[in-house]
């Protein structure tokens, strides 16, 4: 009999072997646990209901409003936005240091960023059109197009504000955090006009995109900082809900008065504020864990085709659905019936193991697509500059061996 653990093993090993010395490998686990909040929320708050031969859109978070805390522990974004901002930050800067042009370095950035996103294209927009020449109603494709887009917006923010960098690097994220609150004032105080709202789509990620590089200049390195972070961010999401009208749920919720996430609201900044504490304080447990080469092993797995979970995790959704629906021959609990009771939620649970094995399939077809269709070895993708965090691990180039001491103070 073969044993299974010769080759894991040995890709532990050769993980370990490919890392740098000075690797920060708490800023990947940061991003793969981002990573794997946006595709645990996504799987719990979206349901697709089969109901009279179409296929429409539906949140639990509308039935069974009691599941609100689930939206505040898996909106991840400001993580996300956290990471990327301390990556960009010391990309540019070391960039600038080996006379890197500012076209060559945002180019090459922006590039590794949307290349994933072609292979998506390619399979999706076809498929949309076979499934209308097929029969396939307009509501239903329109309804799975959505779920496999809507979360791409990220993509084009994030890259609007790779791009403003060298701008920005040195913007204290206070500033966007008053443009924040004074566009909320005036939409939601004053009467003014709800488009102004869209302001915060670059105002409320640049909060926790400038803290990022503020980090990465070595800003928030006090515990207490990161702490009061994390509680007056907290309080001040907790008193905006309760008492200045915002909604409970951290994520968009169908019917609902207004969203705190589409645009941001000054609830989901405040909230982002301490998700970023929370996370910053965790940078020294998760250090300390990841010297065990078989947890780097998983952390280093999911960066290196992060982007492709992030792209397909909807779409292994969809075909669990799909298939489902097509050899039951009608709907299933958890899967194709309305959100609205405790079953739907137990039978969503089950339902989610599956919906992983069919993201592992995703994730091998089109990981090579993230990679840019070469066929690089272990050490040459971990060392490799990323362009996002939700890229390969080498998007968060470690200290130098100078600074090694002074990160793991951090």
């Amino acid at each position: 009999m073969t044993d299974v653990r010769g080759p894991a093993r040995r890709f532990v090993a050769r993980v370990e072997a490919a890392t740098p010395p000075g690797r920060d490998r708490a800023v990947d686990a940061l991003r793969a646990l981002a990573i794997l909040g946006v595709v645990g929320g996504h799987w719990l708050v979206t349901a697709l209901v089969a109901d009279s031969g179409t296929v429409r859109g539906a949140s639990p978070l509308t039935y069974l409003p009691e599941l609100t805390p689930v939206s505040w522990v898996f909106q991840t974004l400001a993580v996300f936005f956290l990471v990327g901002g301390q990556v960009a930050a010391r990309s540019w800067a070391s960039a600038r240091e080996r006379g890197v042009p500012y076209g060559r370095w945002v180019g090459g950035r922006l590039t590794r960023l949307f290349r994933p996103v072609a292979a998506v294209v390619v399979v999706w927009s076809p498929a949309a059109g076979v499934m209308l020449v097929a029969g396939v109603g307009e509501p239903t494709v329109m309804a799975l197009a959505k779920l496999v887009w809507s979360p791409l917006w990220f993509l084009l923010v994030f890259a609007a504000l790779t791009a403003l960098t060298p701008l920005v690097a040195r913007l204290h994220p206070l500033w966007p955090l008053v443009v924040v609150l004074h566009v909320d004032l005036v939409r939601f105080g004053l009467g003014g006009p709800r488009e102004l709202g869209w302001v915060n789509v670059v105002a409320g990620w640049l909060v926790p995109y400038c803290l990022g590089a503020l980090v990465a200049r070595g800003g928030l390195r006090g515990r207490g900082n990161r702490w009061a972070l994390l509680i007056c961010g907290g309080a001040a999401a907790g008193a905006l809900v309760l008492w200045a009208g915002y909604p409970r749920a951290m994520v968009g919720v169908p019917g609902g008065r207004i969203s705190n996430l589409d645009p941001p609201s000054l609830a989901a900044v405040a909230f982002g504020l301490a998700q970023c504490g929370a996370a910053l304080l965790l940078l020294g447990p998760l250090r300390r864990a990841l010297r065990r080469p078989a947890a780097w092993a998983a952390v280093a797995m999911v960066n290196l085709a992060a982007m492709t979970v992030f792209l397909w995790h909807q779409t292994a959704m969809i075909v669990v659905t799909a298939s489902a629906l097509l050899v039951a021959g009608g709907p299933l609990p958890g899967l194709h019936t309305v959100p609205d009771g405790v079953g739907w939620v137990v039978a969503r649970l089950l339902w989610l193991p599956v919906f992983a094995l069919a993201l592992v399939v995703c994730w091998a077809a089109f990981r090579g697509h993230e990679q840019g269709g070469r066929k690089e070895g272990t050490r040459s993708l971990l060392v490799r500059e990323s362009s996002s965090p939700g890229s390969s691990p080498g998007s968060s180039p470690g200290p130098s061996p100078g600074r090694k001491q002074e990160v793991r103070r951090a």
